[in-house]
């Protein structure tokens, strides 16, 4: 097997993609309908309120499974356009199907993405020779810097340790979404290769900077973004009592916001906040009087009270 090994500036950063990448929803009109224009406003809120440095659009917490290609290309267009150069724009490609993945990953660059996020294939899980051929062959087909997801609990198999170090070796491959929640793979891995490694479950950044990670692709940095960073930046400049504090306070958030499925909390909080949203697709459904109840709380409780 032969690997390309660019020496790409995202593979010469150590944070390739900043250090807070919010994984957007993708807002819907009252129909159904993608709305572009609140894509637009959300994307703008997110990076100037928020703080965030990347948007992860077309994720599974923008509903990715139930967006059809054409929208998701026009969904990245949109929060290109939106952020322009203050933010990077990461487009969720990853199916279980490697040619599919790499269609969508040429649009994504076609579209004006600036990197990919390529989750494990999930459901059929392949063996981690045919993860190393996945993951290489969508790394090889465009010129943008992926990021890596590896989420054992919904793909069915995680990405090994020997199996990232061999992926490290390609130069367009540079950071991992980190949903493993095994922070001793973390470290073993954060020491033997360059990879710039990003929680994936937001209650996990503290620990994870701790062994080597780098920041966070999260889902309650719709709304704990700005402190968030500030915990990462305390982190970084040795303010452990800081970043401990600001850690202890959000955590009833970070941990809160996934009571349900994400996705629904967010929108839902974001309604309150009168931010574009809308409804969720099925086989999602939308929050409960009851479950918004508890998400207020739970921002309360985190210092970041809903305001309408």
């Amino acid at each position: 097997m032969t690997h390309d090994h660019l020496d790409t500036p995202a593979r010469a950063a150590s944070r390739p993609f900043g250090r807070v990448l919010t994984a957007m929803v993708t807002p819907f009109t009252a129909d159904g309908a993608l709305d572009l224009d609140g894509a637009a406003r959300l994307a703008n809120h997110l990076v100037a309120e928020q703080g965030a440095d990347a948007l992860v659009v077309n994720g599974t917490t923008g509903e990715s499974p139930t967006t059809t290609d054409a929208e998701k290309e026009r969904l990245i267009r949109a929060v290109v356009e939106a952020v322009g150069d203050r933010a990077r724009v990461v487009a969720g490609v990853g199916t279980n199907d490697t040619r599919h993945t790499i269609e969508l990953a040429a649009a994504a660059e076609k579209a004006g993405a600036n990197g990919l996020l390529v989750v494990t294939p999930y459901y059929n899980k392949p063996p981690q020779a045919g993860l190393l051929r996945h993951f290489t062959a969508v790394a090889d087909a465009t010129g943008l810097a992926v990021m890596l997801y590896d989420i054992p609990h919904r793909a069915g198999v995680p990405i090994e340790t020997e199996t990232l170090v061999r992926l490290a070796e390609h130069g367009r491959i540079v950071a991992v979404k980190d949903a493993k929640g095994d922070l001793t793979a973390t470290s073993w891995v954060t020491s033997r290769t360059e990879l710039a490694f990003y929680s994936g479950e937001d209650a996990l950044t503290l620990p994870a900077l701790a062994v080597g990670s780098v920041g966070v692709v999260g889902t309650s940095t719709h709304f704990t973004g700005a402190e968030t960073k500030r915990m990462i930046e305390a982190h970084d400049a040795g303010d452990m009592a800081t970043a401990l504090a600001l850690h202890r306070r959000l955590l009833p958030l970070y941990t809160g916001i996934f009571r349900t499925q994400g996705t629904i909390l967010v929108k839902a909080g974001l309604a309150v906040q009168g931010l574009p949203a809308g409804p969720v697709r099925p086989p999602l459904v939308d929050a409960t009087d009851g479950q918004v109840a508890q998400l207020r709380a739970d921002c309360a409780a985190a210092g970041l009270p809903l305001s309408e």
